[in-house]
């Protein structure tokens, strides 16, 4: 449970759920533009992609040294 409490409040999980929260907000006042709805997707699309190529590869860290 710590283990995955200490998974959520890594920087990018803080930086989706923030951003999820301003889109359901927007969503709810009417005010979701464009370019808003652009930027979300591709952050969204990027956490998510990164969470299934971990998965994938079975690794811990995004960024691999060689």
């Amino acid at each position: 449970m710590k283990e995955r409490l200490a998974k959520l409040l890594c920087v990018k999980s803080l930086v989706t759920l923030a951003l999820t929260g301003v889109f359901a907000y927007m969503t709810v006042q009417g005010a979701v533009d464009q370019s808003f709805l652009t930027i979300y997707t591709v952050i969204i699309g990027f956490y998510f992609g990164t969470q299934h190529e971990r998965q994938v590869t079975g690794t811990t860290d995004v960024i691999t040294k060689e």
